[in-house]
């Protein structure tokens, strides 16, 4: 049973007529902002062109062309998957990872937690200096706009090879959120308030300035002293070992810690 609210000459426009454009607009805006300067872009335009051939060849009488068309559409479909492939996975991983989804779907952060922990250590050991955002609700975009996107799970390796002095992306901020590397590279706000009690550096005032701007924690790893720090609410936690780096991420992303270890 539908409720007509209102008619376009003999056609009855319903709720969900409304609900099906509503929708059918917002997936189309959202697509169109995924492929969005990017090479799926340019072979959609090729694809259009030809689906639009496809659809004149028939009215203009080219049997030829006509019948090329006829017979490559049963390719169509598995020609779009293999084309667009990297901007479907984008698309896929997006809903995946939207806020509804993992309300209702608890996904571990555990892993992520134990990584970037892992990375800390292996900075401490190698003397490299670190930058590490972990982003929570408050959206980071103004930020991850200032680096080099990134977009790989996260794993301690990579974390520290992007902080080697070697690389080409080691002087800024890691991003992390939805459980992927975002970017690298990114410029952090700094702090205007003063610290007369700690002799901060430029990381330090950079991860206190963003978590005065955001809910995101912030770790940082002296590359002078090899000392962790961790940045929340505009404050810093000063000086921790790994344990109780771990302990501080478990309490802050409500995860359970694993079985034998206890608080701090």
């Amino acid at each position: 049973m539908s409720l007509t609210l209102f008619k376009i000459g003999f056609i009855p426009v319903t709720v969900m007529d409304i609900a099906d454009i509503l929708i059918m607009s917002f997936i189309l805006y959202r697509s169109y902002l995924f492929i969005r300067g990017s090479r799926g872009a340019q072979m959609l335009v090729g694809l259009v062109i030809i689906l639009l051939f496809s659809i004149i060849t028939p009215v203009l009488q080219m049997r030829g062309i006509s019948w090329i068309f006829q017979n490559l559409r049963t390719v169509w479909l598995v020609a779009f998957v293999i084309l667009f492939q990297p901007e479907l996975r984008r698309i896929l991983l997006s809903v995946g990872q939207s806020r509804l989804i993992r309300y209702f779907v608890k996904v571990s952060g555990n892993r992520v937690i134990e990584e970037v922990v892992e990375a800390a250590a292996q900075l401490q050991q190698r003397g490299y200096g670190a930058l590490i955002v972990m982003g929570r609700e408050t959206g980071l975009k103004p930020v991850a706009e200032t680096g080099v996107r990134i977009q790989a799970e996260v794993s301690a390796p990579l974390l520290v090879s992007l902080f080697n002095p070697r690389s080409p992306l080691h002087d800024g901020a890691v991003i992390i959120q939805n459980d992927l590397i975002d970017t690298a590279k990114c410029i952090l706000p700094l702090t205007e308030n003063p610290t007369p009690q700690l002799n901060l550096g430029t990381r330090h005032r950079a991860a206190i300035g963003l978590s005065e701007e955001s809910d995101a924690v912030v770790i940082v790893v002296s590359e002078e002293t090899g000392r962790i720090s961790v940045a929340m609410a505009g404050e810093l936690k000063y000086d921790l070992t790994l344990e109780n780096l771990r302990h501080i991420l478990y309490q802050t992303f409500n995860q359970a810690l694993p079985k034998g270890e206890k608080g701090a």
